[in-house]
């Protein structure tokens, strides 16, 4: 039997820490895909859980034309410091972003970042 696909939501990694604390509570002893996960994770700053929520709401409210769930994701788990680094960010996906728009993510993003 194949397993399904229900539904596929993206997450930022702020999210992915907190479930991974969740699965090592409820395992005893961690499986490697949970340590190398953890391990991947630790390389990279990221927001608290709910400073990552907070930051993803702001970021939806800005109405920028295009930018979806996933681009936003992508955009808290780097959090770039610049145009150029949201412009980087972006540049994989087929997504064009005004200049407004960018100077706007970057402000949004420098209020979390410490």
């Amino acid at each position: 039997m194949q397993p399904e696909i229900l539904s596929e939501t993206p997450i930022t990694m702020a999210e992915l820490k907190a479930g991974l604390e969740a699965v090592k509570k409820r395992d005893k002893v961690p499986s490697f895909r949970v340590i190398r996960t953890e391990e991947y994770l630790s390389s990279f700053e990221t927001l608290r859980p709910d400073e990552a929520g907070k930051l993803f709401d702001k970021l939806m409210k800005l109405n920028i034309p295009r930018l979806r769930e996933v681009h936003i994701c992508k955009l808290i788990d780097l959090l770039p410091a610049d145009a150029n680094d949201v412009k980087l960010i972006l540049q994989g996906y087929t997504i064009t972003v005004s200049n407004d728009n960018i100077k706007k993510i970057v402000d949004t993003v420098r209020e979390f970042v410490k």
